[in-house]
């Protein structure tokens, strides 16, 4: 049978499909794109040879491993400043909370974003993506939040979509205007919350870059009640639900995220049994965040267990951002889950790939090695897929896929 439009073709490729909880392993596999999708999948040998000589372009990869393109499903990378002086302090002995009250934390970074420009928000934001992409990840959920007056939070957004034009990744935007309190609305929760309900959110959906809405529940930030309205009130205008839950404290974050119909809870250290059940009942995601628990010490830690006995979905993402995970190395976050959080490696890495690609609402798409999904690919320089939780170093990519084309890939610093 022949194979008429195949772009390219890779063959002697160890394939980690990702479509099971063993990864979907595929030795001496091959994969076939055209016009930028999976076009077949499946062992060299069973290849006729008219698909072979029909291909346009053929690649050998001499038995390396390629997963389909990595997916950060929760980051915070469109943001000015730096946040080094909360390090200190947090190194001095105050708390993440703490920091928070006495005006560093969220409100240090939304002073210097509200200065910061356009062009300087991309420029670093970039470079974030650029890092990202060195470990494979080719789409990136990017969240506002950082501005939280209405004239910012859309500039985020402007920012966060127009990414692909400098990096090799499909940006997926979040409204998180509900992420703190600005210090103007201190005393006024109510008038904040009415600005968001009726003024950035409208403007937001009018602009049409945000596919998400978030809130971040806890007692530093939004109540529950409030962010159910913040929740409920995107949702019902169209957006998936994400809510950043139980933190901190256990707020009752696991439970609101699923009556609400929010596809991810996210953070979840704090998470109670009911919560766990909840999310279980409703098939809301768990979405780790080791790099967050961490740079903050953090003693408690997410009920991995208690998620993986109740069958809940849990994806892993770097949450990279100034302040409590200043992480864009991969490797890092994949090697914390496991030993930090006690994933195992192939819940790690079905965590960056099929898991985080239902969080964002994408998993016909992309995620998974499948004929009809977007062939986005990482070919890796690695023995076996579990080297890549294992090492925390310079990232061992040696190919990176978009959209069907190999793309140039930049040495990796270890950071």
């Amino acid at each position: 049978m022949a194979a008429p439009g195949w772009d390219r073709l890779w063959t002697g490729v160890q394939l980690a499909t990702m479509t099971d909880r063993s990864l979907g392993v595929i030795r001496n596999g091959a994969i076939a794109s055209a016009g930028g999708r999976i076009a077949w999948v499946g062992r060299e040998v069973d290849l006729a040879a008219g698909q072979r000589r029909e291909a346009a372009e053929v690649i050998p990869c001499g038995g390396a491993w390629m997963t389909p393109g990595l997916i950060d499903c929760h980051t915070h990378i469109v943001f000015g400043g730096d946040r080094s002086d909360d390090f200190r302090r947090r190194l001095h002995g105050e708390s993440y909370s703490d920091i928070a009250r006495g005006g560093g934390g969220i409100m240090s970074t939304v002073r210097a974003t509200r200065l910061a420009s356009m062009e300087e928000l991309t420029r670093s934001a970039a470079a974030r993506g650029r890092e990202l992409g060195g470990w494979g990840v080719t789409t990136i959920e990017v969240k506002s939040g950082y501005g939280l007056d209405l004239e910012t939070e859309l500039r985020m957004l402007e920012v966060a979509a127009a990414l692909p034009r400098h990096i090799p990744a499909d940006i997926s935007p979040t409204l998180l205007a509900a992420h703190a309190i600005p210090p103007e609305y201190a005393g006024r929760r109510s008038d904040y919350l009415k600005l968001i309900l009726e003024a950035i959110l409208p403007a937001a959906l009018e602009q049409g870059h945000a596919t998400a809405i978030d809130a971040f529940c806890e007692d530093i930030a939004f109540t529950p009640g409030e962010a159910r309205a913040v929740l409920e009130a995107g949702i019902d205008a169209g957006l998936h639900g994400r809510l950043h839950a139980d933190q901190l404290s256990d707020l009752g974050g696991g439970a609101l995220a699923a009556e609400t119909g929010a596809l991810s809870a996210d953070h979840l250290e704090y998470l109670s049994d009911a919560g766990v059940r909840a999310m279980a009942s409703a098939g809301v995601c768990a979405v780790l965040l080791p790099g967050a628990a961490y740079t903050l010490g953090a003693d408690r830690l997410p009920p991995v267990r208690a998620l993986r006995r109740a069958g809940v979905t849990m994806a892993v993402a770097t949450d990279a951002n100034p302040g409590s995970s200043p992480i864009t190395n991969v490797g890092m976050i994949l090697n914390l889950a496991c030993i930090r959080f006690g994933l195992t490696p192939e819940e790690a890495l079905l965590g960056f790939t099929s898991a985080a690609a239902r969080v964002l609402g994408l998993e016909d798409d992309r995620g998974t090695l499948e004929p009809g999904k977007r062939a986005d690919l990482a070919l890796w320089d690695v023995e076996d897929p579990a080297q890549l939780c294992y090492w925390m170093g310079a990232s061992p990519l040696s190919s990176l896929v978009r959209d069907g084309v190999p793309l140039a890939v930049a040495p990796s610093s270890p950071g």
